[in-house]
């Protein structure tokens, strides 16, 4: 089986923005192939980040913003839980990252990821065994 992939919201935020052609492109091409290969990954709070960034940043329609989240369920999604919060305050306090950036890699863990695909981190960075790759560099 091919390593998994957790997608961090902005790369599926940039596959809207028609205002960065050039990360719209590549968000859409990074999309495409893990939804495709199965390789995917998101949480249900790059779903949320992805809901609010699309309609207020963007200024994309709600409903339209809800449409766009359906086509997600193309990728494994993990679910935050109570267990999960408290690991990711772990990792937060471990690596002096943001709470957010913390729950973003405990979800990744927990889905065996090894790669995350932000550009929100430090990227070659590896933390809780994954490896972080901005693929807008």
């Amino acid at each position: 089986m091919s390593a998994k992939v957790f997608l961090d919201a902005n790369v599926l935020v940039y596959a809207q923005d028609a205002g960065a052609p050039r990360k719209l492109r590549k968000s859409r091409a990074i999309i495409e192939k893990l939804a495709g290969n199965g390789q995917g990954v998101i949480s249900t709070q790059v779903m949320q980040e992805f809901f609010v960034a699309a309609t207020r940043k963007l200024g994309v329609d709600s409903l339209v913003a809800k449409g766009v989240l359906k086509t997600f369920a193309a990728f494994e999604v993990v679910q935050v839980s109570p267990a999960l919060i408290h690991e990711a305050i772990d990792c937060s306090i471990l690596n002096q990252l943001s709470f957010r950036d913390a729950l973003i890699l405990a979800a990744a863990a927990s889905a065996g990821c090894t790669t995350v695909l932000s550009e929100d981190f430090n990227p070659g960075q590896a933390i809780l065994g994954i490896t972080i790759q901005n693929p807008f560099a």
